[in-house]
Parts: C-alpha cells; sequence; structure tokens
C-alpha cells in the first residue's frame, strides 16, 4: 500500500511538473507577442552573422548598452568575410568600452575559422557550431534558432534566472548537477514551433520582468505557476556562491610626453588583462621613475605629474590606477621603429585600434 501511495505521489509530482512546462510557454508566447522586443537591430534581417555578434556582444552586457556597438560593428564588417579579413586593431577599436575583450578576440578568430573551414557558412549542427570559439551550447542555440529555423534550447543568465524561480531549482546553477538540469528543463519547455519567439520571450522576460533584483513578479505572465512566487522566495534564487572579497591590486600607469606633446603608447600581449589593446606603460606603484626611465627609455624626465588614483573593477580583483604623467627627453628610435608595438600617438589622430576604459579615461583628460 505504502509503495502504490509514493508511486501515485511521483506521478503526481510528474504530472504537476508537466503543466507547468506547457502553462510556462504558452504564456511566455502569449505574453512576448503583446510585451517582447521587436525592434532590435539584430531582429531585422536574422542572418546567422547578424545574429551571432549580437549574441557575443551580448554575452555579460546589457541590451541598451549593446545597441550602438552592434551598429557601428555591421555598418563597418557587414559580413562575416569582411570581419575575418580585418586586423586586430580594427576589431578591438571598434569594441573599446564594450569590455570583456576576449570577446571581440574570439569573434574575430572564429569569423576566420568560418571562412576558412566552412566557406563563410555558420554550421546548422549545434554541437560543431557550440565549438567555434566563443560560442558555446547556449550561443549556438539562440544562432541556430533565430536565423536558421532549427529547434534548439538556449540557457543564458536571463533563462537560468526564470528557470530556478520557476522550478524553485536550490542548486547552484555552474554546478554541473544543477546545469544538466536546467539544461533538461530548458529542452522540455522549448516547443516544436514558434522555438525563435519562444527564446527570445523567456529572455525578454528575464531581462525585463524576472530581474536579479526587485522582480515584477505581479506583472509576470508566469506568476501563477512559479514555485518561487507562491512561497514568497524570489530573492533566493538563483542560488549563488558564497562571494569572497575582490583582491586588491595597485599599478602605476605612466603618461609619457615627450617635449612635441605627443604620448607613448604600446600595445598589451594578446593574451590576459586587456589582451591585444593599446595601453600606457606599466610599473610598480613603488619604482623609482627616474631609474625605470633611464632603464627602459634612455630617457631624462623633464617634469612629472601625479594625478589622483582610481578603481577599475575586474570580473575577479579590484585595480587601484596611480596615473602619473611624465614629461621626457629621449631619442625613442627604437620605439619608432617599432609602430605595431610601441610608437608615439599624436593627441589629435585618430586612436590606432581599441583601447580599455581607464585608458580612454585618462587620454581624455590628457586632452583637456
Amino acid at each position: 500500500m505504502l509503495g502504490t501511495d509514493c508511486r501515485n505521489i511521483q506521478k503526481e509530482n510528474q504530472m504537476s511538473v508537466e503543466r507547468g512546462i506547457q502553462f510556462l510557454t504558452k504564456a511566455l508566447l502569449d505574453w512576448f507577442r503583446e510585451h517582447g522586443r521587436h525592434d532590435l537591430p539584430w531582429q531585422e534581417n536574422p542572418t546567422p552573422y547578424r545574429v551571432w555578434v549580437s549574441e557575443i556582444m551580448l554575452q555579460q552586457t546589457q541590451v541598451s548598452t549593446v545597441i550602438g556597438y552592434y551598429q557601428r560593428f555591421i555598418n563597418k564588417f557587414s559580413s562575416v568575410s569582411l570581419l575575418a579579413e580585418a586586423g586586430p586593431d580594427e576589431v578591438l577599436g571598434l569594441w573599446s568600452g564594450l569590455g570583456y575583450y576576449a570577446r571581440a578576440r574570439h569573434l574575430h578568430r572564429c569569423a576566420q575559422i568560418v571562412c576558412e573551414k566552412y566557406q563563410g557558412n555558420f554550421p546548422e549542427n549545434i554541437e560543431e557550431l557550440a565549438k567555434l570559439p566563443g560560442i558555446g551550447r547556449s550561443t549556438a542555440g539562440a544562432i541556430l534558432s533565430f536565423s536558421m529555423q532549427v529547434r534548439a534550447p538556449i540557457l543564458d543568465g536571463n533563462v537560468k534566472r526564470v528557470l530556478t524561480r520557476y522550478h524553485a531549482i536550490e542548486g547552484i546553477p555552474s554546478e554541473s548537477a544543477t546545469n544538466k538540469q536546467l539544461w533538461e528543463l530548458s529542452a522540455q519547455h522549448t516547443p516544436q514551433e514558434n522555438y525563435a519567439e519562444y527564446n527570445q520571450a523567456i529572455m525578454d522576460l528575464g531581462a525585463t520582468l524576472c530581474t536579479r533584483h526587485k522582480p515584477a513578479c505581479t506583472r509576470c505572465p508566469a506568476a501563477a505557476h512559479c514555485q518561487a512566487y507562491a512561497t514568497s522566495r524570489t530573492h533566493q534564487f538563483p542560488y549563488s556562491k558564497v562571494s569572497k572579497p575582490r583582491p586588491q591590486k595597485s599599478t602605476q600607469m605612466l603618461l609619457i610626453k615627450n617635449p612635441e606633446g605627443n604620448i607613448l603608447l604600446e600595445k598589451r600581449p594578446p593574451a590576459g588583462i586587456w589582451g591585444g589593446l593599446w595601453s600606457f606603460p606599466e610599473c610598480e606603484p613603488e619604482e623609482d621613475l627616474t631609474s625605470w626611465c633611464h632603464r627602459h627609455l634612455n630617457a631624462d624626465i623633464l617634469n612629472s605629474t601625479s594625478l589622483p588614483p582610481f578603481n577599475h573593477a575586474f570580473s575577479h580583483y579590484e585595480l587601484t590606477i596611480n596615473p602619473t604623467i611624465l614629461t621626457v627627453q629621449t631619442r625613442l628610435s627604437a620605439i619608432i621603429m617599432e609602430p605595431d608595438s610601441k610608437f608615439w600617438y599624436k593627441m589629435t589622430d585618430p586612436l590606432p585600434g581599441g583601447v580599455a576604459t581607464p585608458v580612454a579615461k585618462l587620454l581624455t583628460q590628457l586632452k583637456r
């Protein structure tokens, strides 16, 4: 008798989950048709290339920020072949200020692979598409469903938040077992038809109503079956790891000027923080600058001015930047002959490529 009761409970629970899945899918499609976002730039002529560029830009960045960058990028590189043929400085230059610059490097490399290996056509197989640089399974699903009419689930941050709340998933999404469970739920929710509309709908819901802080549950089309809302626990989902204080680091940025007023820029290594971007030379905050200039530039300091330090936050640490303006007298023939790595930048000229936000901020100060 007890075994029968357990089986009945399990059957009821399964039926409840199935009803919840059917409800959410229909509710989202109905809501999207009236309240969803239908006029985003990448929704016009949604080719695989245009959708791909938008999805990479939208990783860890809000739609309102991406729109302008996307339009400038597509105006410059209207096809995957034009992007593949571009130089790294051209690509990073259009990415400056958008952050997470590895996305731009992966975008560029991916375009080259698509042209070299696939004759400019994105693979229509999700496994093959997901292996390309910077794409992954969720972005591949978005490209396939939005531009190739292929049914494929997605699981970006917005979707994870909606599903963890709707089903009250108590594990941490980044952990393997929970991630697997969320992918299974995402696949179950994705309808056999109207899958592109559904994928856009669930992302829109997470971006506009089911937000990380202060979700608008009373206006949510899924509220009637949302387990987190029913138990007043929306603030608990998705579960997150206990955050640790971010390490503190510091550096001294050297804004080195020659007597003509030009400033020394150098390109950072391809990998790592601000990889491939143009920046100022750096040294330890306590470094003796006279000695540093003699060693690195064979230069004498004519004038030195310290600017107020400021902080810049990365995902894994906080960086305190101590800017110092140095006017130097030097014979920098080696630097002048290496324009691909170091050169004297004339402040009235266009930037040679991408620069990080702190560098752009300091250059603006120098131009005043």
